[in-house]
């Protein structure tokens, strides 16, 4: 019974991506001895040739540093920020940061005020390559250095960003530090055991290219449907846009273009985040079926297992609890005794708790050694309680997907740093004394 559990918890899909992964991982390491120049490839896309997108909506709290990250890996003049309708000093401190700012007066949503930025600025005509980054993305230094060289495949349209949860400044409740620590994992089980093994290139099944922090040729964003109707966040829709569409392959690898992003630190924001993103997928997956090819079969196996791990998640406390009072009572009570002991006789709740935190700590070891971080083992035993939660909101907006979504959203309560705070009231004290003078003229 036990080894169910961890079939069910841990995935068949995980088990065979993984496996795909490490095969992989041996055939690149071939591959490096021979350094040949493959037929087909081109010259890489420099820093210069890519243009940097941000929607942001009410993100003077986070947008002065991730301009300044994303300056130090193209020019500044390459940066284009689209505030949606904010209410705050977003825009004000854009400019003041010395980036090219477009300031939309009705609230479009993300993708609305993409699609509002690319045009206004005609990024696709103007640039090879267009970055999408969240207004509280950091990318590392080496971004462009380590993710541009797959450009040169004239197969690659996307290059799907290694995605790590922002550490500093930590959360200053223990709620948050649990949520970001659940979240380092989360991304770390995810891109290593799934998305390395789904990008191989002869597969080509990545499901998603992350909104906050990834690039796609400006010849493919041209073609491709970014603010569809009906869809509460963009990335998936245009993830399956490429597939749907034939357009290319998407490539990703652990070590290459690398960004870091500010997850929610209380539990309000995180169950909305994780609602937009779950519904984004069930509408996207409404919005385009599936039909005939590899990506579409991998799809179908993924929900498929997601639905039945979800099930069994949720479905784990009642059963767990009434487990338990079976192993208090005999089996000739009353109905509900009876019941519960034939619950507990199949299911012992030892079964259950070892089946549900086996499969679950192995994840945190994974993700322990991969960051080197073995701080992740004080909150293990929690982070079931967690995946409880990420199931039951999974289970909960499937049927919602098939009522539309304006797209409009709130950022989740950001955690400020202090040269945020110095540049917001520089810009404010800027923007007044702007406004004096044109009193004054």
């Amino acid at each position: 019974m036990t080894t169910l559990y961890v079939v069910l918890i841990f995935g068949v899909g995980t088990l065979f991506w993984a496996s795909v992964g490490v095969l992989r991982y041996l055939l690149e390491r071939a591959k490096r001895r021979s350094p040949q120049r493959r037929v087909g490839q081109g010259p890489s896309p420099s820093a210069a040739d890519v243009a940097v997108i941000v929607p942001a909506r009410n993100e003077a709290a986070v947008i002065a540093e991730s301009i300044e990250a994303a300056a130090a890996i193209v020019p500044r003049e390459n940066i284009f920020v689209v505030s949606d309708a904010s209410t705050d000093l977003t825009a004000d401190i854009s400019r003041a940061a010395g980036v090219n700012v477009l300031e939309l007066d009705v609230n479009a949503g993300k993708a609305g005020a993409i699609v509002a930025g690319l045009r206004h600025f005609d990024l696709c005509r103007r640039f090879e390559v267009v970055m999408f980054m969240d207004a509280d993305t950091r990318p590392s230094p080496d971004y462009m250095t380590t993710g541009l060289p797959a450009f040169r495949d004239r197969d690659v349209v996307a290059v799907a960003g290694y995605a790590k949860s922002m550490v500093d400044p930590l959360p200053a409740q223990w709620i948050g530090r649990l949520l970001v620590a659940y979240r380092q994992r989360f991304y770390t089980v995810l891109q290593l055991l799934f998305k390395y093994g789904q990008a191989a290139e002869s597969l080509n099944v990545v499901s998603i290219v992350p909104g906050f922090a990834s690039m796609y040729r400006a010849s493919t964003v041209s073609m491709i449907d970014i603010s569809a109707p009906g869809l509460v966040i963009e990335d998936f829709n245009m993830t399956f846009e490429v597939h749907a569409k034939k357009l290319g392959r998407i490539a990703f690898h652990p070590g290459a273009a690398v960004a870091f992003t500010q997850d929610p630190d209380n539990f309000r924001d995180y169950v909305h985040q994780i609602q937009r993103w779950a519904l984004g997928f069930w509408q996207t997956v409404r919005r385009h079926g599936l039909h005939a090819g590899v990506f579409w079969l991998a799809l179908a196996v993924h929900i498929f297992e997601l639905i039945l791990s979800a099930l069994l998640l949720v479905f784990l406390i009642p059963l767990f609890t009434i487990s338990v009072y079976g192993s208090t009572v005999s089996g000739s009570g009353d109905a509900f005794s009876r019941f519960a002991f034939d619950v507990y006789s199949f299911w012992p709740p030892q079964s259950i708790a070892v089946g549900i935190y086996l499969p679950d700590l192995v994840l945190t070891l994974i993700a322990v050694v991969a960051l080197r971080r073995s701080s992740l083992l004080l909150w293990a035993p929690l982070f079931p309680l967690i995946r409880i939660v990420d199931a039951a909101v999974c289970l909960s907006t499937l049927p919602r997907a098939w009522s539309g979504s304006s797209g409009r959203w709130t950022s989740p309560t950001r955690r400020k740093l202090q040269i945020e705070a110095d540049v917001a009231i520089s810009a404010r004290s800027e923007s007044v004394l702007t406004e004096n003078e044109r009193r004054e003229e």
